[in-house]
């Protein structure tokens, strides 16, 4: 094979890990809270999981996904 697969950019951005963070503690900080038995805590950890997608999501539109303007990958 001559022609090697081109890396597609499996979200390696700024707005993608800025999302996935955001959405990690929220699931975490939940879990904590679910194992000390904290419901009202368990709920506002969740709300972190939209705001991160939500996040991404504008920094995506704002330049800083895989194919904006203002994000440029490290070379290999």
């Amino acid at each position: 094979m001559t022609n090697p697969i081109a890396d597609p950019g499996h979200g390696h951005s700024p707005a993608a890990w800025t999302a996935v963070v955001i959405m990690l503690v929220g699931v975490a900080a939940a879990t904590v809270a679910f194992c000390f038995e904290q419901p009202v805590l368990v709920m506002i950890s969740l709300v972190l999981v939209p705001i991160g997608a939500v996040a991404g999501w504008v920094l995506a539109r704002a330049g800083y996904g895989v194919k904006g303007p203002k994000y440029a990958p490290k070379a290999h």
